[in-house]
């Protein structure tokens, strides 16, 4: 039988990390039953501990209403046992730890353990959903939900199908997600990073090679980004906020200043433009930069 976004009662979160325990708020506030399951005790009491102040300073700012908060801490449950919080499930989001023998272990449990309607979704933005929907055996059940951090706040979720995904998988994670206040999108084929996290790959890469070859100051590379694409920050600036959850090592700031290179890695070479007075064909340029990933 096929999950239809109207049955979708119980949500079940996998990992009460930083990513975890805010999508597990997202979806109680969303008035979703939630369970969040963790193996460490520590880690479920420290994220119940941190949702709990959240709503309380939103109520104190007068950002939420306090009948609003008691609903949203009393639609959320807190559990240890992968049995026990996937019983009743709907609707699965795994954010684990991002290794993909944890994840493959995760996947394969949910597929015995989670009613057969239940969809099973990773966040993950380094590993595409395919990798796992087979240790399931529910694979068109099986797609990325990827939200941004802080999942509280940002809008964007990424929802990304692999080959065997159905329409109906798709369909009702779209749903959800809107039911939750998000502005999902759509990546109909897997690939490394999906949207945004390659887009902001390749401006980083691409300031970065501009303040190591000499072109522009860091100060001037992030206030262009700033103030003619409109980023709320610069590339530049943002190096320790981000660097810590790429899991791209030649996304992170160098060690060291490169050798200086004559072009940048994803422009064409001077040589190869088109003269004025020429019918040159248009320029290929390369599209294959790494993305940095959104820590769950």
């Amino acid at each position: 039988m096929s999950t239809t976004i109207d049955s979708i009662k119980n949500i079940t979160v996998i990992g009460a990390g930083a990513m975890g325990r805010q999508i597990a708020m997202t979806a109680a506030l969303a008035g979703y039953q939630t369970t969040v399951q963790d193996i460490s005790q520590d880690m479920l009491d420290a994220a119940s501990a941190e949702m709990s102040g959240w709503v309380e300073s939103r109520v104190a700012k007068g950002k939420l209403e306090q009948s609003t908060a008691d609903a949203a801490l009393a639609n959320l449950a807190w559990e240890t046992d992968l049995e026990r919080a996937a019983a009743n499930a709907d609707f699965v989001i795994e954010a684990a730890t991002e290794r993909l023998d944890i994840k493959r272990g995760i996947f394969e449990s949910l597929g015995s353990l989670a009613p057969s309607h239940a969809i099973l979704a990773t966040n993950s933005s380094t590993l595409g959903s395919s990798k796992v929907a087979e240790d399931s055996a529910r694979a068109e059940q099986v797609c990325n939900m990827h939200f941004f951090n802080p999942a509280l706040v940002m809008k964007c979720v990424e929802v990304v199908r692999h080959e065997s995904t159905s329409d109906n998988t798709v369909d009702v994670t779209m749903e959800l997600a809107r039911r939750m206040g998000k502005e999902p999108v759509v990546i109909n084929r897997e690939i490394p990073g999906f949207i945004a996290n390659r887009v902001m790959g390749a401006i980083n890469k691409e300031s970065l090679f501009l303040y190591e070859n000499g072109y522009a100051s860091k100060e001037d590379i992030d206030a262009a980004i700033r103030n003619g694409l409109g980023h709320p920050m610069g590339p530049l600036s943002s190096w320790t906020w981000w660097a810590w959850t790429s899991s791209t090592s030649s996304l992170r700031p160098p060690t060291r200043k490169p050798e200086p290179r004559r072009t940048s890695p994803t422009s064409p070479s001077p040589s190869s433009w088109p003269r004025a007075s020429s019918a040159a064909s248009p320029v290929q340029v390369s599209t294959s930069t790494r993305s940095r990933s959104s820590a769950p």
